[in-house]
């Protein structure tokens, strides 16, 4: 037993030797060196990308598990003659795809994912670039990788195993093995799993790429490519056009509406989880749940008839971030290769001159929202693990409001650095609903009164600093809620959300009763500064002289709803049905919706 249990360790540690070792490696061929980094940057890269490192060794591990377990039942069982074809696949995989990423690296600025798949049809346009010197030279790199790393694992490897004396209590401490196996391949015990975000540690992208694991990157990848142009063509060509023609202006529009004082004001952005209308009194909502919030939206410029994009937070933060729409089969925030592509509010600050920040009391990794945010332009992250134990484990999901607002308070007060963008992502209004706060008898609603109670007393501190005489607060949730919990979220109830703009540097209050989206935060801010936003296909400037046509448009799982001043169609894409139309009788908003639809896709299909 002690036999297995030492091949099985050591056939792990000497994959995962083989990944890490790749790092400084990947690093020096692609200048790391010229480009100013040190040994710290090569050992920060190879520590924080092991835990990536240790799930592509675990899928690797799986199959010598599988035959050490099995090798217990057997008088004699030839491990190395069975393994060896096994060897030689994951040296020629390992090595191909290390060699791969390292020599396009240059050319793509990105690590290796499924998009490399959209040139095997025509390799000669994409060899084009390069001599035939340099190809062999690769090949070469690879072949020898491939010999040495099959010798190296067959050493390791035992020829004959014997059947073990006591084989029940063996095939018990193998499957504890395997136990632990699954934890490393899945990237430990919390709600996020491995993906390649969780690597992600500084605001230089290099360094980051170069601790992503280049298999995992491209085998995860390739679970989630889609064709996304090819998917949801309603129409041809030249009528999809003409639909959308006019919907998302593309030029920058003056803002006819100016609402601030200043150009450059500090910004601070507050995406507060589920946050819907349906607890907002002004909105509509149940009284008394958020009476701070329905005090604070009489005291700056408040969106009355605004709509969120999309029903989930990784959804409804590019929409928020990156001014894109949420999508009904696919969540960009889960495809690096596609986020990476999209514009975001932070970027075009950080090319004005401001310092960004973003802070989440949960886990960064989830959904791949730390990769999203350093791509993005977020130069420093605080999450859950920046707090004490006790903080971490207040909520289900991390750590509580109360304790989020007071670091961002202390954060704030005295900063004097400008200008700066930092946003926050609240987390305690989030199933299972346990707070520290009874206000209210019924569960739900009491934990939105506890984010509102938060961002109340946060708020009022705030007027007290100097910080306050140039800052803008932006207000809105990731997506809506629906209560009672019967409700649907295909609901426009669902999607209709506050938005409410707060500060020192708001000229005075107003309310904007224009039909808009989450999207549009992007356009609207960048419109307000003077800033270029016309990267961003799908958010409008609804304080500009473009903004002619107000309508609100969002998707749910595989369905998507269009909203105008003529009323409401919200559509089932799976049955094609309707499944409200306020008033009925017209088309013309569903084939407006498909056009947004198709169009979007599109869009996404040639990033």
């Amino acid at each position: 037993m002690k036999k297995r249990i030492a091949y099985i360790s050591l056939y792990f540690f000497t994959v995962l030797l083989i990944f890490i070792l790749q790092k400084p490696l990947f690093m020096l061929y692609n200048g790391a060196i010229e480009k100013g980094f040190g040994f710290t940057d090569f050992l920060h890269v190879m520590i924080h990308g092991a835990g990536l490192d240790a799930a592509m060794t675990g899928y690797l591990t799986a199959f010598p598990f599988l035959l050490i377990l099995i090798s217990i039942w057997f008088r004699r069982f030839p491990l190395k003659k069975i393994l060896w074809g096994y060897y030689a696949f994951v040296a020629t995989l390992v090595s191909v795809i290390f060699v791969a990423d390292m020599g396009l690296y240059p050319f793509w600025g990105f690590k290796l994912d499924a998009s490399v798949f959209l040139y095997i049809d025509s390799p000669k346009e994409a060899l084009a670039s390069v001599s035939i010197g340099f190809i062999l030279l690769r090949v070469l790199a690879i072949v020898l990788l491939i010999v040495l790393n099959t010798w190296i694992l067959l050493k390791i490897t035992p020829s004959v195993l014997t059947a073990a004396r006591k084989r029940v209590a063996a095939t018990g401490a193998m499957l504890l093995i395997g136990g632990v196996l699954f934890i490393i391949i899945r990237g430990g015990v919390t709600e996020s799993t491995s993906n390649v975000g969780q690597v992600y540690f500084s605001s230089e992208q290099f360094l980051n790429h170069s601790a992503v694991n280049p298999d995992f990157s491209l085998l995860s990848s390739m679970g989630k490519s889609q064709d996304f142009a090819s998917e949801f063509n309603f129409f041809e060509e030249e009528k999809r056009a003409g639909l959308f023609d006019g919907l998302y202006p593309s030029t920058d529009g003056d803002s006819i509406i100016e609402v601030l004082n200043t150009k450059r004001p500090n910004i601070l952005i507050i995406l507060m989880e589920s946050y819907g209308g349906t607890f907002i009194e002004p909105l509509g909502g149940i009284p008394d749940v958020a009476p701070h919030f329905n005090r604070l939206t009489e005291e700056g410029v408040f969106f009355t008839n605004c709509y969120a994009n999309s029903f989930r937070t990784d959804r409804g933060t590019v929409c928020t971030f990156s001014g894109y729409l949420g999508l009904p089969t696919a969540s960009v925030m889960k495809i690096p290769a596609k986020s990476r592509t999209l514009p975001s509010i932070a970027e075009e600050l950080v090319k004005a001159g401001y310092k960004t920040d973003f802070l989440y009391g949960g886990d960064i990794n989830f959904t791949n929202m730390k990769s999203y945010l350093l791509s993005k332009g977020y130069q420093r992250l605080t999450a859950d693990k920046d707090f004490s134990l006790a903080e971490q484990t207040s909520n289900a999901w991390g750590v509580n409001d109360d304790i989020t607002f007071e670091y961002l308070y202390n954060q704030l007060k005295d900063r004097k650095e400008t200008p700066w963008h930092t946003a926050f992502l609240t987390l305690s209004s989030h199933e299972p609903f346990e707070v520290p706060y009874h206000r209210l008898d019924e569960q739900i609603p009491n934990a939105f009164a506890f984010t509102d109670d938060c961002l109340g007393k946060f708020i009022e501190k705030l007027k007290q600093t100097p910080v306050w005489k140039d800052l803008l607060v932006i207000c809105l949730p990731d997506h809506g809620f629906y209560y009672p919990r019967e409700g649907l979220n295909t609901s426009p109830r669902f999607y209709h959300i506050p938005m409410l703009w707060l500060g020192g540097a708001v000229k005075q209050p107003v309310k904007i009763d224009k039909i808009m989206n989450q999207a549009d935060l992007a356009a609207t801010l960048l419109g307000q500064l003077g800033l270029d936003h016309s990267s961003f296909n799908f958010s409008r400037n609804v304080l500009g002289s473009d903004y002619t046509y107000p309508f609100a448009f969002y998707s749910f799982n595989n369905g998507f709803a269009f909203r105008d001043s003529t009323g409401v169609t919200v559509v089932d894409n799976n049955s094609g049905n309707i499944l409200l139309e306020e008033p009925a009788g017209t088309n013309t908003r569903i084939d407006k919706g498909k056009a947004i639809l198709q169009s979007v896709y599109d869009d996404l299909g040639r990033r």
